[in-house]
């Protein structure tokens, strides 16, 4: 190896070693704090509601920004004033009802100023106003954000939850947003559950919940998210569709949305009506009874090989036979 290259080799590491810095918090590390994930319609608020209702644990609106923040001191130092710009200008900053002038000062007051302690600095702002002592996350796209956010949060345990692709299809081709053909839809489930498993093994702290057993044994499977994320059951998180009303309110408001006309705060709830119910099982498998045969056709020509994957049955000839030639090319 030439001098040049062993130069270009030690500055290489430096700047991994300044970035690390820039990352990682100095502050304690918090309790374990559950980051709900996966794909959009498949239970993650549901999920959101029964954690957050836990007497110590509260779980904000979703988020959004907090890979963009991690990705902005990964490149360089921020200031103070840019750290908080990252969270205060982001459209969903309303939905928190937060004091920005307060968490300004709180992360100005960061010495030395890293990710990890700024993205903390508005998780601890937000469960003071809520009366409890430990956080949580709920924002599905960060399913395919777990390496970085792990990176820097070493405290986050992601909770992937898992929903039979056509019903999360039917949901999806009702919004205002997203797919809107059972083809589109199947793509978007297939790949981001193919991403998240994948990436799993590389992630310390990963567990799957399926939708189904959450809404059909709802005290069991809490009891093993509680267990993976080191709080003690409490059955009041049973009860959660008690104050759902209440903690969905922070979304009655307009969402901007890129060229797009702004989501009506009334389309938002209305997205989360059934969250004011008890589970209910008759969620589950509603495809057969709403979708045709063409339609389930067309969704498992192209996700018929993870439905068979994750346990679902297959209800076409044409998902078989499409599945059967997506396993016999996958690799070993």
């Amino acid at each position: 190896m030439s001098v040049l290259d062993q130069i270009d080799r030690y500055r290489q590491r430096a700047r991994i070693v300044r970035a690390g810095r820039r990352l990682r918090g100095r502050t304690p590390e918090p309790p374990p704090a559950p980051f709900v994930c996966g794909v959009t319609r498949s239970g993650t608020t549901l999920l959101r509601l029964m954690l957050d209702s836990h007497p110590e644990l509260a779980i904000p609106g979703e988020t959004h920004w907090v890979p963009k923040l991690i990705k902005a001191f990964e490149r360089s130092p921020q200031s103070a004033e840019d750290a908080a710009n990252l969270a205060i200008d982001h459209k969903r900053w309303g939905d928190f009802h937060l004091d920005a002038a307060e968490l300004r000062t709180r992360i100005a007051a960061l010495d030395p100023l890293t990710a990890a302690d700024a993205i903390r600095a508005f998780y601890m702002l937000y469960i003071e106003r809520e009366g409890k002592r430990r956080y949580g996350d709920k924002t599905p796209g960060y399913v395919k954000e777990m390496r970085r956010i792990q990176r820097v949060l070493p405290e986050a345990r992601f909770v992937h939850i898992i929903r039979d692709g056509r019903d999360v299809s039917l949901s999806h081709l009702r919004m205002n947003w997203g797919p809107e053909t059972y083809a589109e839809s199947a793509r978007l489930w297939r790949n981001r559950i193919r991403k998240a498993r994948k990436m799993a093994p590389s992630v310390e702290h990963y567990s799957e919940v399926r939708f189904e057993e959450l809404v059909g044994d709802s005290e069991g499977v809490l009891r093993r998210v509680c267990e993976f994320i080191e709080l003690d059951f409490d059955p009041v998180m049973l009860d959660y569709h008690e104050r759902a009303s209440e903690r969905l309110a922070e979304k009655a408001r307009e969402l901007p949305r890129k060229n797009r006309p702004p989501q009506p705060a009334a389309a938002r709830l209305d997205s989360h009506r059934l969250a004011n119910e008890p589970p209910r099982p008759d969620r589950v498998e509603m495809w057969r009874e709403r979708m045709t045969a063409e339609e389930v056709a067309e969704y498992e020509a192209v996700a018929g090989d993870m439905l068979v994957e994750l346990g679902y049955e297959l209800a076409s000839e044409e998902g078989e036979r499409r599945a059967r030639e997506k396993s016999a090319v996958a690799p070993a």
